[in-house]
């Protein structure tokens, strides 16, 4: 039966063994059925499989208490947290700025990258700066961010309506998730894994006749 090294430098996340303070616990493990135990009768059970008796729900009425390899638990447990890191797809939010009278040419260059950065799976942060007067023109900027959601409506969805706050009108678009992001199909693209080469289908040479030959007649 292994115990926690004394010298760890990280205070164990759950309790084993001589830990368990507990009266009594509800016992789980592999071939093993779940039953309340007293935690001593729990210990023994455990000292004679070789294995360590590890709380894994304290809090519950009574403890749980799971029987097995403390060590190949603890690393069950950590390769699941990395799996679930691993899931996480970080969203980073791209600005993109227009002025209130921003001209075909900018706002075109501007619409080609909001629609890389939603492919990539990124938010997008539009907004309209207004300097000084400008701001008499706030009905503009808005038609332009609206002009712009609709220009994007087969990248992202708009999560905010431009709304405008203080020399700022804003608006976001998040990423359509039907989108396959672009950066996962380019790790696909550079894979150094060879894909595997379709095989022709033989073709069979016909069959001879080998059946009787009757006179007069050729085969």
């Amino acid at each position: 039966m292994r115990r926690p090294p004394s010298n760890r430098k990280e205070t164990p996340r759950y309790n084993i063994n001589g830990q368990i303070r507990a009266r009594e616990v509800r016992v789980v493990g592999d071939d093993i059925a779940p039953t309340v135990l007293d935690t001593r009768e729990a210990l023994r059970i455990a000292r004679e499989k070789e294995l360590d008796l590890v709380e894994i729900s304290p809090n519950a009425e009574p403890p749980v208490c799971r029987i097995c390899d403390y060590s190949k638990f603890l690393y069950q447990q950590k390769k699941k947290q990395k799996e679930i890191k691993a899931k996480q797809v970080k969203i980073e939010v791209k600005e993109i700025r227009f002025g209130p009278q921003t001209d075909d040419h900018d706002y075109n260059f501007k619409l080609k990258h909001a629609k890389g950065f939603l492919q990539d799976g990124d938010k997008v942060k539009a907004y309209v700066f207004f300097r000084g007067r400008s701001i008499l023109f706030k009905e503009q900027g808005e038609v332009l961010l609206l002009r712009f959601a609709a220009d994007l409506e087969d990248f992202g969805k708009v999560e905010q309506m431009p709304k405008l706050e203080g020399k700022r009108m804003t608006m976001f678009i998040g990423p359509k998730k039907t989108a396959a992001p672009r950066k996962e199909q380019a790790a696909e693209m550079l894979s150094d894994e060879p894909r595997p080469e379709k095989k022709q289908p033989q073709q069979r040479a016909p069959k001879e006749y080998t059946g009787p030959k009757v006179e007069g007649e050729d085969f």
